[in-house]
């Protein structure tokens, strides 16, 4: 049947292949790299994806990290060009959470375990949510601010901080472009680290206590105290906020840009007890031989309206579509519904149906969800026992790398029998997603001929 009216029909690994690459491979042909597109929720893996796309020479990848955590990453990206905390909460004096992040922290659940050690050897924990959650329940500091005014609480213990000499001078003095601030903004001041210090005091000044307590409803003696902790805690001071309020509001990146600024004054990057760059927390692959870059860029997912877009525009796709500024003529979405994430799904709802905006529409997905019933394929990929790769997260202060290899196809093997794809003995078929990937490739391009 047509897309979108329930009609299926099983099909083997071959016909789709087969359909799939004839389809990519004449786009390639004709010029037409951006109309191949794979749109991600969270990858869950190591970068093989972006190998892939690089190697068939499209600006193919799309996420909807806009949707998601941009705000946050935003923020901290401002400071030193990494987009996301590691906390080491295992060995803080002082842990500040905005909002629930004890018992709900993404994938970021191991630190539920990490801040209860560091409670176990005398740490406070503080914690920013309007809502008296479970994490809130178990803080030593519950600071209920009102939604939108965080920054307003932070700012104002950044103030306190500086005002009562509780900064590390030495971090500062060494890691901050103090200079360049005091060039740009103040070009007749003495170049010195106090002027810096009294410019800075200056800038902050109105951000008071009470100015917070009316911002946000969190009592100023409250933010005073807190404020102090920190400041005693120096370089043993946690932080984190993932999304949150940084995420999916007007300005939230001003949250963990703020939040980051307490770090920054106390010297508490990258310390033992402190906050580091997730990647410095995080095991990232390098490959032997890399495809070169795209040649192509794709203002669908970049569009020009949005030059200081921190990540792709995808929730903007079917508008465009429909506004015939481009097409996707092969479009994977890969553990991704769109449909439900998205606010405005009905819009979703009318491109998938459409073949002169979607071509293709092929969802990969370990489970059937509203994006895969307006799929022309809907393709089972497995979880991480039917994945052969390796992953890895900043889950504590501490690197660590994960093995993944299909399960049943190593039994298969230890038993003598002969496996040449994956889908060959999992249930239902289920491919090994690079398997997937690199014999699509091989479809795409039999002969080499497209380089």
């Amino acid at each position: 049947g047509a897309r979108g009216e329930g009609k299926w029909e099983r099909v083997s690994w071959d016909e789709v292949l087969d359909d799939i690459a004839a389809r990519i491979r004449k786009a390639l042909q004709e010029g037409r790299h951006n109309e191949v597109a794979y749109h991600v929720g969270r990858p869950g893996h190591e970068g093989y994806m972006d190998r892939i796309l690089k190697a068939w020479g499209v600006d193919g990848h799309n996420s909807h990290t806009n949707i998601c955590s941009s705000g946050a990453r935003f923020g901290y990206n401002l400071w030193y060009g990494y987009d996301r905390p590691s906390p080491d909460h295992a060995n803080a004096k002082v842990i500040l959470l905005i909002s629930a992040h004890l018992e709900s922290g993404h994938y970021f659940n191991p630190h539920a375990q990490r801040i209860i050690e560091g409670k176990m050897k005398g740490a406070k924990l503080v914690t920013m949510d309007p809502r008296l959650s479970n994490t809130a329940s178990m803080s030593d500091y519950w600071m209920p601010s009102y939604p939108g005014s965080e920054a307003a609480v932070l700012l104002a213990m950044a103030k306190i901080i500086l005002d009562e000499g509780l900064y590390n001078r030495d971090f500062l003095e060494n890691w901050v472009n103090w200079q360049d601030y005091l060039r740009a903004k103040h070009p007749g001041a003495a170049m010195t680290f106090e002027t810096f210090i009294e410019k800075v005091r200056e800038e902050y000044a109105g951000f008071t206590p009470e100015y917070a307590e009316q911002e946000s409803g969190v009592k100023a003696p409250m933010i005073v105290e807190v404020a102090r902790l920190i400041g005693q805690a120096g370089t043993a001071f946690a932080t984190h906020n993932w999304r949150s309020a940084a995420s999916g509001n007007l300005g939230g990146w001003a949250v963990s840009r703020c939040l980051h600024f307490l770090n920054v004054l106390t010297g508490s990057v990258g310390t033992p007890g402190g906050t580091s760059p997730n990647v410095w927390n995080k095991f990232k692959p390098t490959f032997f031989d890399n495809p070169p870059a795209q040649k192509f860029w794709n203002e669908l997912h970049f569009p020009n309206e949005y030059p200081l877009a921190f990540f792709e525009m995808s929730f903007l796709l079917p508008h465009f579509l429909k506004e015939k500024r481009g097409r996707m003529d092969v479009y994977f979405s890969r553990v991704f519904n769109p449909v439900w994430t998205y606010p405005d799904g009905f819009t979703w709802m009318e491109a998938f149906l459409s073949e002169e905006m979607f071509g293709m529409h092929i969802a990969l997905t370990p489970t059937w969800n509203e994006t895969a019933y307006f799929a022309d394929y809907v393709l089972p990929m497995g979880h991480s026992a039917e994945r052969h790769d390796i992953n890895s997260y900043a889950t504590h202060s501490g690197v660590w790398v994960a093995f993944r290899q299909p399960v049943l196809r190593e039994a298969a093997r230890r038993a003598g029998k002969q496996v040449t794809f994956t889908y060959e003995v999992n249930p239902g078929e289920v491919w090994e997603e690079d398997e997937f990937w690199i014999e699509l490739s091989w479809r795409i391009d039999p002969d080499g001929s497209l380089g």
